[in-house]
């Protein structure tokens, strides 16, 4: 009976069981006023659900044809990032697609980022030259060339690079997609393998192909360069189309990320953020060295698992999610988080466990690929990643996990370093007052990343009045960021943002906030090099 199950359930916490939420209503929000600072949906977010409901964690969808019509329900449900992968699709689509979430910042009020993928040039792909999947069966003969034929042959996979089968021997194993089927290669003619499938499965279009010997990736370098030749049109494309950040496929090392941001920065466009795609072996051999060289890491699953055993992927996951906190550079978890959704209304357990365990690990954003570009509820994954990431956010507080979290000094030089512990510093207080918000004002983001790396409970207001570093902090954990103008002294800063969310009712009398400003927007004269931050907490009158 009914007394049971309260018997039950008292013996657990009563944070695990929340009250139910209120409905979202799927009302469009109200036009931003021209001087609406802040993005409409962390204002109906705080509106609805106070600072602590705000939710931390960024949430990234790729654009496809599944939801050309969806993006300004996917803005509405919290996209933050809209990533377009010009490895699909034509240009025609790409910008159109790109120019609607442009259209929907300057109209609507949204403050959502664009993110382009390069194709990258290392990777082996083979299709059998149908539209469908085909079965592989059990010691069935096939032919792997990098012929061109006009139609498509039984039996036959085209490769994408006449040079794929160098280096290989008869005896290698070919796994297709990490493992949806296996090839023993039985024979090399010219530059083809013949090969007999010892393990049956699923051919997709555009599989992925790996060679493995003695249990090991037979690595082979090519010696073709990051980025292609299609790359680059595609990177000048982004750059006419007002992309925030470039994701560049296959980084081998930090040399491929710093000869981009060197070309960026002569052209004065540094503030075009570059991320590297963790997704092969070779990355994983120079991972701190890529992190270190990046604006920020996108953790690729699904093709980190064409290369690496696929029960190893979860600790690499964590090391780099990690790795990524102590170095300050914001991280996503990407790739097969829900991919049961891009057929079924609801996600599995295990899933929903899966985007649980990358949110309790502090990753600064999680992605939908497939799920939002070709699935059939795009809008439906969205909320769910919204409903479990906000759930894990508040058991993670809950919990005080975020006491465990190491800390590793990044900074050497002096002024850095005071930056860096004022952060700290600040988030400890904040946690321990338990305030309501932390207010940042700062011109370049730094002072903002080096709050949200400390993961504290209360959101992070970051006050800039520069568009292109608004933009820049979308990817950062726990930050809002919002543009308005700002003066060189703090105390009008701060009137003036108070006065204004005063004036939404985002903020209340008796609210406390815990303010950290920026050296560089308080500079007396320009004489002065001295350091000058200062941590103040202020209570709303």
């Amino acid at each position: 009976g009914p007394m049971a199950t309260s018997a039950a359930t008292s013996s657990f916490p009563s944070y695990l069981f929340p009250p139910p939420a209120s409905r979202r209503s799927g009302a469009r929000p109200a036009r931003a006023a021209a001087e609406g600072v802040m993005d409409v949906v962390s204002e109906a977010e705080l509106r609805e659900k106070g600072f602590m409901g705000m939710r931390k964690t960024k949430l990234v969808c790729t654009v496809g044809p599944a939801c050309m019509d969806a993006l300004p329900a996917l803005a509405r449900g919290g996209m933050g990032v809209a990533r377009v992968n010009l490895c699909h699709g034509g240009r025609d689509w790409h910008r159109a697609a790109m120019r609607e979430v442009r259209r929907l910042n300057d109209e609507e009020g949204f403050c959502v980022s664009l993110m382009v993928d390069t194709e990258g040039s290392q990777l082996l792909v083979a299709d059998h030259g149908g539209a469908a999947s085909v079965k592989a069966e059990d010691c069935s003969e096939w032919l792997f060339t990098s012929k061109k034929t006009d139609k498509a042959h039984p039996i036959t996979m085209h490769v994408n690079f006449d040079k794929f089968s160098e280096g290989i021997l008869v005896g290698d194993e070919l796994v297709i997609d990490g493992g949806m089927a296996t090839f023993q290669v039985t024979e090399k003619i010219g530059s083809d393998l013949r090969c007999k499938c010892t393990d049956p499965g699923l051919l997709l279009p555009r599989a992925k192909l790996s060679f493995w010997r003695d249990g090991k990736l037979v690595e082979r370098n090519f010696g073709l360069p990051t980025l292609s030749t299609k790359d680059w049109a595609d990177i000048e494309f982004g750059i006419t189309e007002g992309v925030d950040c470039i994701a560049l496929s296959f980084v081998k090392d930090a040399n491929d990320i710093k000869s981009l941001k060197t070309y960026l920065s002569r052209r004065s466009l540094e503030h075009i953020k570059i991320f590297a795609k963790i997704e092969s072996l070779e990355s994983l051999k120079n991972l701190k060295g890529i992190v270190e060289a990046s604006d920020g890491v996108m953790v690729a699953r699904g093709d980190l698992g064409v290369q690496v055993p696929l029960e190893q992927i979860p600790a690499i996951q964590e090391a780099i999610v990690e790795l990524c906190r102590n170095l300050n550079k914001p991280v996503i978890v990407a790739s097969q988080l829900l991919e049961s959704m891009v057929e079924y209304p609801t996600p599995t357990r295990a899933e929903v466990a899966d985007v649980s365990e990358a949110v309790r690990q502090y990753a600064d954003a999680i992605m939908l690929s497939a799920e939002s570009a070709i699935g059939a509820f795009p809008e439906k994954a969205l909320s769910v990643l919204r409903a479990a990431s906000e759930r894990m956010e508040s058991w993670s507080r809950e919990e005080n996990m975020q006491r465990h979290l190491p800390q590793y000094q990044l900074a050497i030089a002096l002024p850095d370093r005071i930056s860096e512990q004022i952060c700290t510093s600040a988030v400890e207080m904040a946690n321990n007052l338990a305030v309501d918000a932390i207010f940042v004002y700062t011109k370049h983001g730094h002072m903002a990343s080096l709050l949200s790396r400390n993961r504290p409970n209360p959101p992070i207001f970051a006050f800039t009045d520069d568009a292109n570093t608004r933009k820049s902090m979308n990817l950062y954990w726990g930050v809002i960021p919002l543009q308005l103008p700002l003066s060189n002294s703090m105390d009008d800063n701060f009137k003036q943002t108070i006065k204004l969310l005063k004036s939404k009712g985002s903020v209340k009398p008796g609210d406390s906030v815990l303010v950290v400003a920026d050296s560089d927007l308080n500079q007396p004269c320009a004489a002065t090099s001295s350091v000058y931050q200062s941590i103040q907490v202020r209570l709303v009158d």
